[in-house]
């Protein structure tokens, strides 16, 4: 096993960042990228599907 520390890849930005104690944003690089990425979830631009989500091509009626 190697003894470097794990380096990730920023979600928001791409930057490298290096997971340990003095990251504290990660695995963003930075506040900022942290903000903006939940800026994105809270504007609905990224969610989790769910299993019995609809395609594209459905969609819900007023009836259902």
């Amino acid at each position: 096993m190697s003894d470097s520390p794990l380096k990730v890849n920023c979600p928001t930005c791409g930057k490298i960042v290096i997971w340990n104690e003095e990251s504290p944003y990660r695995p963003f690089c930075s506040k900022r990228c942290q903000l903006i990425d939940l800026g994105e979830w809270a504007d609905e631009e990224k969610r989790i599907p769910s299993s019995g989500e609809l395609s594209e091509s459905e969609e819900w009626s007023e009836d259902e």
